[in-house]
């Protein structure tokens, strides 16, 4: 994708420049974390890869015209009318069969299947987000934040179950995320955008197997990057 230049109208202070010269591209069944600020942009590029804001000078081109693009927001957005079962098949192509049982047992959500969303937690709501992106059999999977405001015991096994679908999957990822440690322990390649307009001021791979990283890995990476991008990773 590339984002020429992408603004905001603002009733008060007219026209913001929101991102500049932002362009990269993604490895098939690659998972790459982009990482920024708040309030840089990061929700805008997914956006924008979504189709959701048409309003930029670039280009966006999928892999493919009949590729499958999911998307887990910061928030789950499920029906409350409808059931856990009921709010997944509602992603589904018509007449496609997937395989939901093994899907839901992955996922720890077999015995909730006709649950309400309002009898779950934020952990278990997270989790169906996650059902229904990963029902299609998507091609991409973008994710915005997905596990923002969970405890950390909660949010370490969202990451553990997302790379045990991601890996069985061989599905493309890109996830925005701020948490950078996140991302290191996630991502095989991290994208760091800044500035005011945002544009891209890091990309980083990280080849070393995610089971792999140690404690003492990390923190090591962490502290090379705190040092190498400081103004990125601690604003």
């Amino acid at each position: 994708m590339r984002i020429d230049a992408k603004d905001f109208d603002r009733v008060e202070s007219g026209r913001i420049a929101v991102l500049r010269d932002l362009a990269f591209s993604l490895e098939p069944g690659s998972f790459t974390c982009l990482i920024g600020p708040s309030g840089c942009g990061k929700t805008t590029t997914l956006r924008i890869m979504l189709g959701l804001d048409r309003d930029f000078r670039g280009e966006v081109r999928p892999p493919s015209h009949d590729a499958r693009i999911a998307a887990v927001f910061q928030e789950p957005r499920l029906l409350p009318w409808r059931t856990v079962e009921q709010n997944v098949r509602l992603a589904l192509p018509k007449n496609a069969t997937p395989d939901l049982d093994t899907l839901f047992e992955t996922l720890g959500l077999s015995s909730m299947r006709s649950s309400y969303p309002e009898e779950l937690s934020l952990g278990l709501a997270r989790r169906v987000a996650l059902a229904r992106a990963f029902a299609i059999d998507p091609d991409v999977l973008l994710l915005d934040e997905p596990f923002v405001s969970l405890d950390e015991a909660t949010a370490k096994r969202m990451r553990a179950l997302l790379l045990r679908l991601w890996r069985g999957r061989g599905v493309t990822v890109l996830m925005v995320t701020h948490n950078v440690r996140e991302a290191v322990a996630l991502a095989d390649r991290l994208l760091l955008i800044d500035g005011r307009p945002a544009h891209l001021t890091g990309d980083v791979p990280l080849p070393l197997p995610q089971e792999m990283r140690t404690p003492e890995h990390m923190a090591t990476l962490l502290d090379d990057l705190g040092k190498t991008y400081p103004d990125t990773l601690q604003s």
